[in-house]
């Protein structure tokens, strides 16, 4: 079975939560849906597919998986994704190492 066949559009005002990640989808007049994470703002459902959705491998996940229809999700923006974690200069912490003290305090 084609998964993409499944998966419908959320009727407006209603909301489906997906059992693989737990998100809500929340159907908008329009087709813009919003996705409630657990943490944060709502957002799209193409920044879910940005940091949940593209991750699935198996067919069954795939089934499952509420946001699987590219036509539903619209185009992935450079912002969906999660950014990259900040560099952390550990040199200048290795210099107070090597003062020798107290461990103890």
């Amino acid at each position: 079975m084609n998964p993409e066949a499944a998966m419908a559009a959320i009727p407006p005002g209603t909301r489906q939560r997906c059992s693989l990640c737990q998100v809500e989808i929340q159907g908008m007049p329009g087709g813009a849906d919003l996705v409630h994470f657990s943490q944060g703002a709502p957002g799209t459902r193409a920044k879910l597919w940005a940091r949940v959705c593209q991750y699935l491998r198996s067919d069954e996940q795939k089934g499952q998986c509420l946001n699987q229809d590219a036509s539903l999700r619209g185009t992935v923006q450079r912002s969906d994704y999660y950014a990259e974690a900040p560099v952390i200069d550990l040199s200048a912490m290795a210099g107070s190492l090597d003062t020798p003290g107290d461990p103890v305090g």
